[in-house]
């Protein structure tokens, strides 16, 4: 491990919402592969099989990532279990699906309170103990949803867009200190992002063909398997050099392509009234 000079053969993880979806099936391939790792949920008694099956390589914990002095507690806790944390995994964030003008102050604030300031609390408890160390590897969850945005999920994009944001400035910051920094952009997979763990405003008439619309674009696309993605992530994390982005699937490739090739174009499009200013 990093700080210990050794060659390395094991990884501490410390991955958030590991209970289900992309969470779980992470937190398994690692501990598959003889990694240890403390995985928090809301609830973690549905850990209690990965404990069962892994033993003390398993530290699962009770966490809401809203609560800074819990996050912070969490983080201590793995690293005094584990002597260290080498990779960090903020995958705690759900889906607020509406309309701007549906979603009520409690719905947006709960949404970026999980989605923003969860990471923002797990990297500001990791990052001490990653100087101490001399390195570690922040991997931060977004979404094709933080380059891009869709009606319907707006406040969701403005969680993920916020986080993208922070995470690059924070891989500047960090970066000669030894500390890696990737966000992660998953195209549609087959987890339960939009069924149970998802939040629903109360709908606005005038907006039902947009949401129809909307939900008829999703029926017609196939989710991917998301157990495809573990390999990758136990990939991600072993490179010496690893990407400040990277992509989970084909998926999002067109959808940025036409997303920057637009923003270029308007940009260079209405350069002569910018230059005006």
């Amino acid at each position: 491990m990093l700080r210990r000079g050794m060659v390395e053969a094991m990884k501490t993880w410390f991955i958030t919402g590991a209970s289900r979806g992309f969470g779980r099936i992470w937190a398994t391939a690692a501990l598959e592969r003889g990694d240890r790792v403390a995985a928090t949920a809301r609830q973690p008694e549905t850990l209690q099989d990965l404990a069962e099956t892994y033993g003390d390589r398993l530290l699962p914990i009770a966490l809401d990532v809203t609560e800074r002095a819990q996050v912070f507690a969490a983080v201590d806790r793995a690293a005094e279990a584990f002597d260290g944390v080498d990779v960090v995994v903020n995958n705690a964030g759900y889906g607020l699906f509406g309309m701007i003008e549906e979603t009520t102050e409690e719905q947006a604030r709960a949404q970026i309170e999980t989605n923003l300031f969860g990471p923002l609390w797990v990297t500001q408890a990791a990052l001490p103990i990653m100087r101490t160390q001399g390195g570690g590897h922040l991997v931060q969850v977004s979404s094709i949803g933080g380059i891009a945005a869709f009606p319907t999920l707006g406040l969701y994009n403005a969680s993920k867009w916020a986080l993208e944001g922070m995470s690059e400035a924070l891989a500047q910051e960090v970066g000669p200190l030894g500390i890696k920094v990737t966000i992660l952009e998953p195209g549609p997979y087959g987890t339960d992002w939009a069924g149970a763990s998802a939040a629903h405003t109360a709908p606005i008439a005038a907006y039902e063909p947009i949401r129809q619309a909307r939900r008829a674009g999703a029926t017609a696309r196939a989710p991917g398997d998301p157990s495809v993605t573990a390999e990758v992530v136990l990939s991600l994390v072993d490179l010496p050099e690893p990407p400040l982005r990277l992509f989970l699937g084909s998926y999002p490739y067109p959808i940025t392509e036409s997303v920057y090739q637009q923003r270029l174009a308007t940009w260079h499009q209405w350069r002569e009234l910018a230059e005006t200013a």
